[in-house]
């Protein structure tokens, strides 16, 4: 016979705790969204600053890179924040 395992207050869990995804969700959401802004501002600035010269799209992927990587960590914090300002915005608004 199996025994069950316990849960946190140490008694015994009649059922595994059911995993929401809601952190790989969010995580998901950053990834795409960094991404999608990195590649479009990255490109559109490198266009502006050097025109479409020789060698843009190495400057392009240079570019992208560190800006991924800038915005990968920080729109996984902000974005929350940023919904919850949107919630407060929207219920003044809308009452």
């Amino acid at each position: 016979m199996q025994e069950k395992a316990l849960n946190t207050a140490g008694e015994k869990a009649s059922q595994p705790r059911p995993r929401s995804g809601a952190l790989a969700r969010h995580l998901v959401f950053a990834c795409m969204m960094s991404g999608l802004m990195s590649i479009l501002m990255s490109g559109i600035i490198t266009f502006i600053n050097t025109g479409l010269t020789a060698g843009f799209g190495g400057r392009w992927l240079q570019a992208f890179i560190v800006a991924w990587a800038v915005a990968f960590p920080l729109v996984s914090v902000i974005a929350p924040v940023a919904r919850r300002m949107t919630d407060k915005l929207m219920d003044r608004v809308l009452g």
